[in-house]
């Protein structure tokens, strides 16, 4: 999986929804990729180094991570 390809995917994602503010761009564009990203995309991600990633999309990359930590079961 080429993360340095996803990291300009979840740039993008989060580009497009900043227009409705950061923090219902950080929620929309984590929701984003909870809907419509591969498993083992979310999976790469997530275990990526995050600093490629703009503000908003790192937040919601953090915010999937910090919740896949909690439910250890699958990566959201």
């Amino acid at each position: 999986m080429n993360v340095k390809h996803l990291h300009h995917m979840a740039n993008q994602i989060a580009r497009n929804l900043a227009a409705g503010g950061e923090d219902a761009a950080i929620a929309a564009t984590a929701q984003h990729i909870i809907d419509f990203w591969d498993p083992r995309m979310k999976a790469a991600i997530l275990s990526a180094d995050h600093s490629a990633l703009e503000p908003i999309a790192r937040a919601a990359v953090e915010q999937l991570a910090s919740a896949a930590n909690q439910n250890s079961i699958n990566p959201v």
